[in-house]
C-alpha cells in the first residue's frame, strides 16, 4: 500500500503555490489532510472548527469533505496568511475564517459544540485545552498533529508534547489513538457517559 499516493482537493495546488510564494513554512502534510477529509466525511451536517488556518491548506481538506449542510469555523491570528485562505473560501455561510487570538475565541465561545476540532496551533492544543475539549460534542473528534519530534522544535518543546499526551491519556471522558504516522497524530473521541 502506498499511503503517499493521495488525491488532493481541487484548490489545494493553487493554495500551495501561493503559500510557497510567501515562504509559508507550516503546512500540514498530505497524510494529515487525507485523514481530516475522511473524519469530516463521517459527520454529515457537521459543525467543524480549526485552529491554525494558515493559508488554508488544511482547511481545503475539511471543506472538500463537507456536505452542503455542514459548516466550518477556521481561526488564525495572522491576517497575511488568512487573506490567502479567504481568497479561496468565499462561501461565508459554510466557511467562516476569523482573524483573532485563538484563546480569546475559545473563552468567548464556550456555548458552541463541534463534531470535529483540528487544533494545529498552540491555542486549543497547548493553551486552553480543557476549554477546547469542552467544545467537542459527545462522539466528536479532536485531532492534533506534530506530535512526533520535529527538527524545528524549540528547546523544551518535547516536554510540552509529553505532558499533553500524558494529560489526554489520563482523561476518563476521552478515547484516543496515537498514530506514529504523518507528523505524529492523535485522534480523540469524546465519550458520552450519560
Amino acid at each position: 500500500m502506498n499511503d503517499r499516493a493521495i488525491k488532493t482537493p481541487v484548490i489545494y495546488a493553487a493554495i500551495k503555490e501561493k503559500s510557497e510564494a510567501i515562504n509559508f513554512s507550516m503546512p500540514s502534510d498530505l497524510q494529515t489532510g487525507s485523514l481530516l477529509r475522511t473524519l469530516v466525511a463521517s459527520k454529515p451536517s457537521g459543525s467543524f472548527l480549526e485552529f491554525g488556518t494558515g493559508t488554508g491548506l488544511s482547511l481545503s481538506w475539511i471543506v472538500d469533505a463537507m456536505d452542503e449542510s455542514s459548516n466550518v469555523i477556521s481561526i488564525d491570528n495572522n491576517e497575511d496568511y488568512i487573506s490567502i485562505a479567504r481568497s479561496y473560501f468565499t462561501d461565508d455561510k459554510r466557511v467562516i475564517i476569523i482573524c483573532i487570538d485563538g484563546n480569546d475565541w475559545i473563552k468567548n465561545n464556550q456555548d458552541k459544540r463541534f463534531d470535529l476540532i483540528f487544533a494545529d496551533a498552540w491555542p486549543g492544543k497547548y493553551e486552553a485545552l480543557d476549554e477546547t475539549l469542552a467544545l467537542v460534542k459527545p462522539g466528536g473528534f479532536y485531532v492534533i498533529d506534530d506530535m512526533s519530534s520535529q527538527s524545528n522544535w524549540p528547546a523544551g518543546h518535547e516536554d510540552k508534547v509529553d505532558r499533553l499526551v500524558k494529560y489526554l491519556d489520563s482523561r476518563k471522558d476521552l478515547s484516543l489513538t496515537k498514530l506514529n504516522w504523518s507528523t505524529g497524530l492523535i485522534i480523540v473521541t469524546k465519550i458520552n457517559f450519560a
